[in-house]
């Protein structure tokens, strides 16, 4: 259990940090702030966090839906007792 998690959890880490950095090399997390939610007290650093993880959990998504994808058909394709 902890591989699997691993092979989904790292690749997804490493992705959103990636991805994080080039997103926010072109945008202000405060910018992004005042044009979605502008009542909101959130710091440039919160905007960061919240980016990351945001990224982190689309891309650990992806690797899940990989990994369900990738099962062997056998565990599902068995025949019935009573068949």
């Amino acid at each position: 259990m902890a591989q699997r998690l691993g092979a989904i959890l790292w690749p997804s880490f490493f992705a959103a940090g990636v991805t994080t950095m080039v997103f926010f090399a072109h945008v202000d997390p405060l910018e992004l702030r005042d044009m979605t939610f502008p009542g909101l007290p959130i710091t440039r650093t919160m905007g960061y966090t919240i980016g990351f993880f945001t990224s982190w959990l689309a891309t650990a998504s992806s690797s899940l839906f990989t990994w369900w994808l990738l099962r062997p058909a056998s565990r599902f394709n068995r025949t019935l007792s009573g068949d």
